[in-house]
């Protein structure tokens, strides 16, 4: 139940709160002349309900908009609970839901003070407010959008939920079928292409790494004589070094430091520099002597490194992908000798979920047939209250010719449309084709009385719901939703009196200059402001004393059917 709405800076709102608190289930209504505002309040309704923003709509000279609602969450609101609970999103029995729009263009959501997804914050508030808009009676020419609404009505969402499971399943399942025979027709190519494949690369058997030890052995190869000469020469130095000056300044400093006991660390520093310099001298000629000048070498290592460069080429730009590659051919190649087997087995697969869902959707086409037929009695119903005595509906259902799952939908088997007349002796036909505005409008909110009663939704919001309507159809439709306000909070944006006059709570939007500003107020009418605002609706701004007279008489009206 929605308790409190706030707006920020939304258009030409620049603060404005709305209380209902006080009013469990009841009729609220809004009215105020044509341009007032009353569209931005909606606006900011289906800003919580996920819809799209826009930065043009944050007010000028304002850096961002916000808008916020309060719920109460019935204990018994299975769904709810279970999916703020899921999210832990939950907060005692209320549910605070605010969204925030930038003048960038960014939006920010929010559920009980916690960031979410624009999605989430739209599927949450889609189980507390339901929005009959006049964009939801074009969807009732929608013959795609009729299905929805005989399933919603036969509440067969779980059933259609299941199979919708199982043929998303059967598409995988025949999808992986297909790959499998696609493959099965160029088995043979691929097999005898996969194993010359293996065998260039077996035959060269590469191994990691392989290439770059190659590389520096040639370069060494290369460098052999220029190596040879530069390590020699270094090698003999250090030997005349070792053998000569470096000879004579040992003897020298050990001689010293029998004559300054303070010379003996550096005298054992140079013995120690010649032992070092011997075993330098020792490796240079170890290195000299493992210097390979092998022509024939070079030109194996040569051959060895453009082998391995074509298998780069061809299979991957280093040698760790080219053993991949091996790796991965030879799994292919084990996976087309049993391809056959496969094929049968997901044929097998295929023909079992393709079984069971067709045995799902002929339940569900059932299921439908006994639900369009209550709803076609419930329908006529309620439009005989709406100035509809008459009136025939009817659901067709239809299913498509052929058998098997080929060319039907993830919703089922069925083809369900909406046929209407509302002239006794005239066939029932497609609703594009003979509805009136009027007629489209009671349509709608006959289907929507029908819904209200299914669904665990307790506000109803409709916009404008009078739209081609007038005389008795108006006071019909007001009756109506004075009725589902009986047990639902219904919010109704309306310019008929008719139906301004059944509220229990009703606010007027206005359009206000204040200081060079345009802002949008709402105010709640008490019982003499009402009485005006609905002679201000039946006769312009300047009424006479008969239309208040007769403003007064609807509001008695009302006060008469509440107390019977």
């Amino acid at each position: 139940m929605l308790q409190e709405l706030r707006v920020q800076n939304l258009a030409l709102i620049d603060a404005l709160h709305l209380d209902l608190s006080a009013q469990k289930t009841g009729l609220i209504v809004l009215t105020g002349e044509t341009g007032a505002g009353k569209s931005i309040i909606l606006q900011a309704i289906n800003l919580l309900t996920g819809g799209r923003g826009a930065a043009s709509w944050v007010r000028n000279d304002c850096e961002q908009a916000g808008i916020e609602a309060v719920f109460a969450i019935r204990p018994d609101h299975a769904e709810m609970n279970s999916l703020l609970s899921e999210h832990s999103l939950k907060d005692g029995m209320t549910c605070i839901v605010r969204r925030v729009l930038t003048r960038e263009g960014r939006s920010r959501a929010y559920v009980n003070d916690q960031s979410v997804t624009t999605r989430l914050s739209g599927e949450l508030t889609a189980g507390l407010i339901n929005i009959a808009s006049q964009h939801d009676h074009q969807q009732l020419l929608n013959v795609r959008s009729h299905l929805d609404y005989l399933d919603a009505y036969g509440e067969l969402r779980g059933l259609r939920q299941q199979f919708t499971k199982l043929f998303h399943r059967w598409q995988q399942a025949s999808s992986e079928l297909r790959q499998l025979q696609e493959k099965e027709q160029d088995k043979e190519q691929q097999r005898d292409f996969l194993r010359f494949q293996l065998a260039e690369i077996r035959k060269c058997n590469p191994v990691a790494g392989e290439d770059e030890q190659l590389l520096r052995e040639r370069e060494q190869l290369k460098s052999a004589d220029t190596l040879r000469r530069l390590v020699s020469a270094s090698s003999r130095q250090l030997t005349d070094l070792v053998n000569g000056t470096l000879v004579e300044s040992r003897k020298n400093l050990e001689q010293a430091a029998s004559l300054d006991g303070s010379l003996g660390p550096l005298a054992e520093r140079i013995t120690s520099a010649g032992f070092e310099l011997e075993d330098l001298a020792g490796g240079l000629r170890k290195y000299l002597d493992a210097i390979s000048m092998d022509p024939v070498r070079l030109d194996n290592l040569s051959e060895r490194l453009t082998e391995l460069k074509q298998l780069q080429r061809k299979y991957g730009p280093t040698l760790d992908e080219v053993i991949a590659f091996a790796e991965k051919a030879e799994s292919t190649l084990a996976l087309l000798e049993s391809l056959e087997e496969e094929i049968a087995r997901a044929e097998v697969k295929v023909e079992e979920i393709s079984t069971e869902a067709l045995l799902k959707a002929a339940d569900l086409t059932l299921a439908r047939r006994e639900a369009a037929s209550k709803l076609e009695n419930s329908m006529e119903r309620e439009l005989a209250s709406l100035s509809f005595p008459q009136a025939v509906f009817r659901v067709a259902v239809t299913e498509p010719e052929g058998l098997g799952l080929d060319g039907i939908h993830s919703t089922g088997r069925d083809l369900v449309e909406f046929l209407f007349s509302a002239n006794p002796g005239e066939p029932a036909k497609p609703l594009v084709k003979i509805v009136s505005g009027g007629e489209l409008s009671r349509l709608m909110l006959a289907m929507k009385c029908l819904l209200a009663r299914r669904d665990q939704v307790d506000t109803v919001i409709f916009d404008e719901v009078d739209a081609g309507i007038g005389g008795q159809a108006a006071e019909a439709v007001a009756g109506k939703i004075s009725e589902l306000a009986g047990h639902h909070q219904v919010v109704c944006i309306t310019h008929l009196p008719q139906i301004a006059a059944c509220a229990d709570l009703h606010f007027k939007v206005e359009k206000r200059v204040e200081d060079g500003r345009t802002r949008t107020v709402i105010n709640l009418l008490q019982q003499e402001e009402q009485v005006a605002e609905l002679a201000r609706m039946l006769g312009g701004d300047h009424p006479t004393a008969q239309t208040l007279a007769l403003a007064g008489e609807l509001v008695e009206r009302r006060g008469k059917r509440r107390s019977a």
